[in-house]
């Protein structure tokens, strides 16, 4: 069965045919834009999911089309399982072929153990572990059905070899999809490799601001980043090397290597 092409591709001269489609979930803001604009770059076509951010998606699709290589948004809302199994086909319909699914989208709720309840654990439960499998197992039909191979790449976190009790339920969640990686790696080879990236603190949020983060990212062991960027190169690279499943590449800077009692936030 072909692999997905390893070659650095040139997004404008290739046929539309030959060049490989990637669906990345969440691409309209954040680890997902700059996901997105890699593979782009890198002679990928791209499958942007969204959910809320349809302007984000579109801004997104008109910068990657100036690339050279087709972009396409496609709104689905992870939480619900129809709408999840009808992702990875619609994208097949509309591009002709699906090669890999960045599962990037994640819920971001905070609670802790003293306010843990069942509704906050399966709304992330739900968006982080189940839609990631179904995405998984519907790559696989698609491949299975054309006869190629591909792969799924699993955006997971460095805090579960790190681990603090903030984010009680997005932890608990993201230490499922870990495990999952590792399940489905074993379950849908060798039509699907299953590669998990684990980014550090790479962005500012709601209770980092973009000083504050700078100046995290400066006391950490190599005294820099995480940056963006080096988590979209990690993603392709999973993509492009033949040889990785099962595993799990930490890209945070050596962030892990601190223990910490509490998250970055605190």
């Amino acid at each position: 069965m072909p692999e997905v092409p390893t070659r650095r591709a040139g997004a404008a001269g290739e046929p539309a045919a030959q060049r490989p489609v990637a669906l990345v979930t969440g691409a309209g803001r954040r680890l997902g834009r700059a996901v997105a604009i890699r593979l782009a770059e890198a002679g990928w076509d791209v499958a942007a999911h969204y959910r809320g951010s349809h302007d984000e998606a579109e801004q997104l699709c008109v910068q990657l089309r100036e690339l050279g290589v087709r972009a396409e948004g496609f709104r689905a809302d992870l939480a619900d399982e129809a709408s999840t199994r009808e992702l990875v086909p619609s994208v097949a319909r509309a591009l002709g072929r699906v090669d890999a699914v960045v599962n990037n989208a994640s819920l971001f709720e905070y609670d802790s153990a003293a306010d843990f309840g069942g509704a906050s654990a399966l709304r992330h439960y739900r968006v982080n572990t189940i839609a990631p499998v179904l995405l998984a197992q519907a790559l696989h039909a698609e491949l299975l059905a054309r006869g190629a191979r591909g792969c799924v790449v699993n955006l997971l976190d460095q805090k579960l070899w790190n681990p603090n009790p903030d984010h009680l339920s997005y932890t608990l969640s993201k230490a499922a999809l870990r495990e999952a990686n590792t399940l489905l790696a074993q379950a849908l080879a060798p039509q699907l490799r299953v590669v998990a990236v684990a980014p550090g603190m790479t962005l500012g949020t709601e209770l980092i601001d973009e000083a504050r983060l700078r100046e995290l990212q400066a006391a950490g062991p190599l005294g820099q980043g995480p940056h963006a960027e080096d988590i979209a190169d990690a993603v392709l690279f999973a993509l492009r090397n033949p040889a990785m499943s099962g595993c799990e590449l930490l890209v945070d800077a050596g962030q892990h290597l601190q223990a910490r009692p509490r998250d970055f936030a605190f």
